[in-house]
């Protein structure tokens, strides 16, 4: 075996037969933090290995051009992965893990865009532009269909490609091809420095606090808290409108924090469970400090971390009310081993269950008042006074 062989054949068992835990970042999917570790190298001959050896002579007797080992392994890991039939679950390049800690820390190179992979059209879609964002000045909107970026087309399994075409260099523009309402577009965007801000706040009559949560990022409890503590300085604020809606999640820990703040001490927040069917229930660790009437809204993209805050809240409050429409019904958890060469892989490791067991996966919540926006509106383009799902909760709270 040549020294070329003996290489990728170890990198590709290590990668198999290994673990390590050292950190959580996140995207738009939820992510459970955990300690660290550190790879270590099994030996093995089993029958993966010969297969991948038995590949290896074949394409290098046969093959006409120039190999190259990196791109071959990255290639072999990802399909590996991708074998198991998870949507969830991939193997993530040095270059995506970048990308990653990026949007992890809430500041990043790019267009500006939440966005999904919608699992059952396999497309990729826009939950939500960034406020302030290059994507919302030039006109891109949620519920738009990403097809083409620079030309090149993109599934919703390729979520990560596509999110890697946008971002490129600070000052250069790209391309964006979406669907919308049947028609195909091309829209020109510039690529900026973005720094997501993860909540709007303003105060609505009635002296109705608003606060709208687009993702779950590393700061968000810290962000909710202090822009909590600036609403309620110097006016007595009389309830509270959280809006989920669009919020695609991002790290649990975020979303437990922030219904910390809304839930008694040491009632259940969250019950999930691993493989090997072993439950850990964490619960609430302070004083109550929100305890005015509560309306969430959320919709058909509101997901995982934002469906655990939604429960959390909603199953130990008896005055919280959510309204909207059901969620997506994202019930289980990834997490993100990072290896030593700088990539990884995402994992579903878990499932989770609400505080009173109920299962979300594929599920969703179901809203107390279910009520859908006007016909031929969408959440970025209605306006606040004809935001029927907003409106209703206004009415709520006022009561």
């Amino acid at each position: 075996m040549s020294q070329k062989t003996q290489k990728v054949y170890k990198i590709i068992m290590l990668i198999i037969l290994t673990a390590a835990i050292t950190f959580i970042i996140t995207s738009v999917g939820m992510y459970h933090i955990l300690g660290s570790g550190k790879i270590k190298y099994i030996a093995t001959t089993d029958s993966i290995g010969r297969t991948f050896q038995t590949f290896r002579r074949f394409i290098e007797k046969n093959y006409l051009g120039e190999i190259d080992d990196d791109a071959m392994l990255e290639s072999a890991i990802k399909g590996y992965v991708a074998g198991l039939n998870d949507e969830y679950s991939e193997y993530i390049t040095k270059a995506e893990m970048e990308d990653y800690m990026q949007e992890a820390t809430g500041k990043y190179v790019g267009i500006g865009v939440y966005i999904a992979n919608n699992t059952e059209t396999n497309q990729i879609l826009v939950l939500m532009p960034m406020k302030g964002s290059p994507a919302e000045e030039a006109g891109i909107r949620s519920g738009d269909i990403i097809t083409k970026v620079d030309g090149i087309a993109y599934t919703g399994e390729q979520l990560n490609e596509a999110s890697s075409a946008l971002k490129r260099e600070a000052g250069t523009k790209v391309q964006v091809e979406i669907l919308r309402d049947g028609e195909l577009l091309t829209i020109e965007v510039e690529r900026r420095v973005v720094k997501i801000n993860h909540i709007e706040t303003q105060v609505l009559e009635n002296n109705i606090a608003y606060m709208q949560i687009a993702s779950f990022d590393e700061g968000t409890y810290d962000e909710f808290k202090q822009k909590w503590e600036e609403l309620t300085a110097d006016q007595t604020i009389t309830s509270l409108i959280i809006d989920l809606r669009n919020n695609g999640g991002g790290i649990v820990d975020e979303a437990i924090d922030i219904a910390d703040m809304m839930v008694d001490k040491d009632k259940t927040l969250l019950i999930t469970e691993s493989k090997d069917k072993k439950e850990e229930t964490t619960k609430a660790k302070s004083e109550k400090v929100i305890s005015i009437p509560i309306v969430i809204l959320v919709n058909e993209n509101t997901a995982s971390a934002s469906e655990i805050l939604a429960a959390a809240v909603k199953e130990n409050n008896e005055n919280v009310t959510i309204v909207g429409t059901t969620t997506f019904g994202k019930g289980i958890i990834q997490t993100i081993y990072s290896l030593t060469d700088g990539s990884g892989i995402k994992l579903t490791t878990s499932e989770y269950y609400t505080p009173n067991h109920n299962t979300i996966h594929k599920i969703g919540i179901t809203p107390d008042i279910e009520i859908n926006l006007p016909e031929g509106e969408s959440l970025y383009s209605v306006e606040q006074e004809d935001d029927t799902q907003l409106q209703k909760a206004i009415e709520i709270v006022k009561q």
